[in-house]
């Protein structure tokens, strides 16, 4: 039948065949891309403590998960903070992670297990340390402590680690010159409170909730740490020059600050997997936590300060292949 057709008609069929071929194409990419498939399976992501903002930061990116990765389950972990997050996955017992770059450092200056293995996936928000004593304290600065009840932060802890060389810095030492409590944020606003503890640090997003809290029904006040302790606390090595110099804002705390800024020092939160996690689920995962900042900023208002344009700079970690292809993507 094909052969009676003129030579006109036989390539009218050709383009019409063609032309179907194309469409059909396109409907099965539609319908069953080729290439990878989504990513699936389970992970595990460790937060920090309860009522801490990487324990609420970690529950509200599980919900943006499940939108943006549905084949994906995600367990959360409480945690005692950044040191004992990068240990769970440098170990494997955790899949992805936050920390703060100066805990990444010293973890990788002191060669800890798996400490080769770490990528990172974005820089976040920075947390700022925050001192806190009640408002009629006698302590002017952080070498005032001296003889007092100091709240440092649990001992898996990034605070714990900002404690030790903030007092360090002022000339004091947590074995003799203060009362070193290793508790955390859901235990020290109570206990400052209720007179169990002088004074507390704390390392965390602005404004921190449970300070917040505190602020408001309590009288309390910050102790600042100026440039000079700063720049004291960066001249001790390379695990910490990623602190800076910064302010807390006078409305982080207004209850607290009557007005007034409050000098201190801050250190950048990453987010953190390990070299052999898949680049998929990688590039899934670090699109879903910038695609999910506005979201989850309007309830853990640190997260609002996620932003491209400095994600990439995971520095000191390595950024993954899955991570780095997910910024070529969406590069302008």
């Amino acid at each position: 039948m094909f052969a009676s057709l003129t030579r006109a008609a036989r390539r009218r069929v050709l383009a019409l065949a063609a032309a179907l071929a194309v469409v059909c194409g396109v409907l099965l990419w539609w319908v069953a891309p080729f290439g990878a498939s989504a990513p699936s399976g389970s992970i595990t992501f460790s937060t920090g403590v309860p009522t801490g903002v990487y324990q609420q930061y970690g529950a509200l990116l599980k919900q943006a998960m499940a939108k943006d990765l549905p084949e994906v389950s995600v367990t959360l972990t409480d945690s005692e903070g950044s040191q004992q997050n990068l240990a769970r996955v440098a170990s494997g017992e955790a899949d992805f992670t936050v920390a703060t770059a100066d805990a990444v450092a010293q973890y990788i200056r002191d060669r800890r297990p798996g400490f080769e293995r770490l990528r990172g996936c974005a820089r976040l928000y920075d947390d700022y340390v925050q001192l806190v004593v009640r408002q009629g304290s006698t302590a002017q600065r952080v070498s005032d402590l001296r003889g007092l009840r100091v709240g440092v932060g649990q001992d898996g802890s990034g605070v714990r680690l900002i404690a030790d060389r903030v007092l360090a810095a002022a000339g004091l030492t947590t074995s003799l010159d203060v009362t070193a409590v290793p508790v955390g944020i859901d235990s020290m606003p109570e206990m400052l409170e209720k007179g169990g503890i002088d004074a507390f640090f704390w390392s965390g997003g602005l404004p921190t909730q449970p300070v917040q809290t505190l602020s408001e029904r309590t009288p309390i006040r910050l102790i600042p740490m100026d440039a000079p302790l700063v720049k004291a606390l960066r001249d001790v090595g390379d695990s910490t020059r990623h602190y800076r110099s910064a302010v807390i804002p006078a409305d982080a705390y207004a209850a607290a600050q009557n007005g007034q800024e409050v000098e201190t020092l801050a250190v950048a939160n990453l987010m953190v997997t390990t070299v052999e996690a898949d680049p998929d689920l990688v590039e899934g995962f670090t699109r879903s936590v910038i695609d999910s900042r506005d979201a989850i900023g309007s309830k853990v208002h640190p997260a609002q300060l996620v932003d491209l344009r400095t994600a990439v700079y995971t520095e000191p970690l390595t950024l993954h292949d899955g991570a780095r292809r997910y910024y070529r993507s969406v590069k302008p």
